[in-house]
């Protein structure tokens, strides 16, 4: 298992809260294999693809999906806790916008050509604007901020954030996870072939991490 290399591919949208505590449980995760070279790779995946370009009210999403609020209220109120746990500060209560997150993960496509770790921490970066700032992900002067802040240049980012460049290879990843049987997100998917499911925690996931680096046959983790 000494300096293996492994890849490990997390299918994952944005504006899904259990997204942002799987990254930071995979940080943890991986800090407990320091033997490994692993490669993290972020793939996309639309909870709602069928929020409008310009996104949709929060509020009026929320009472939309949910039928009142009262039920996001309290997975928020879980999540919030969880957070906390995971150095999270959830702000559900700055969230105005439920955004559309193509341009979002045609952004972090564009990310992973951007050096090494340039498209995690673009990631991060997403995640926090929205879960804890509250900042519209949508906007194309909110991905470039967030792209700069990660390295990226900012103005080669707006000028192909107002094309539709790479929208139908973005698209179709997203087709390739629906097909592979993905049905919800995190998905972590280590060597292309063992599967972890939901944001498990940092040491469900390092085990799994380490079995596939020890050859264990491919599986699946269910749920969270």
């Amino acid at each position: 298992m000494m300096n293996k290399q492994i890849t490990i591919d997390v299918v994952s949208d944005v504006v899904c809260p259990w997204c942002f505590v799987g990254r930071k449980r995979l940080e943890s995760a991986l800090d407990l294999l320091p033997e490994l070279d692993v490669i993290v790779r972020w793939r996309p995946f639309q909870l709602d693809p069928t929020i409008p370009p310009g996104g949709k009210d929060r509020k009026a999403y929320l009472r939309d999906k949910f039928g009142s609020t009262s039920r996001s209220d309290e997975m928020h109120d879980q999540l919030i806790k969880i957070g906390e746990e995971e150095g999270i500060e959830f702000d559900f209560d700055a969230i105005e916008m439920s955004p559309n997150t193509l341009d979002a993960h045609r952004l972090i496509q564009w990310a992973a050509q951007a050096g090494p770790g340039t498209q995690d921490r673009l990631v991060g970066k997403l995640f926090s604007f929205y879960f804890e700032q509250g900042l519209n992900i949508g906007d194309h002067e909110v991905l470039v901020d967030a792209a700069s802040a990660s390295g990226m240049d900012g103005q080669i980012v707006a000028a192909l954030l107002a094309t539709d460049a790479d929208r139908a290879s973005v698209l179709e990843e997203i087709e390739t996870a629906n097909r592979i049987g993905v049905r919800g997100v995190p998905c972590f998917i280590i060597d292309q072939k063992y599967a972890v499911m939901g944001a498990q925690p940092a040491d469900i996931l390092a085990d799994a991490i380490r079995q596939a680096a020890d050859g264990f046959e491919p599986g699946l983790a269910e749920d969270r």
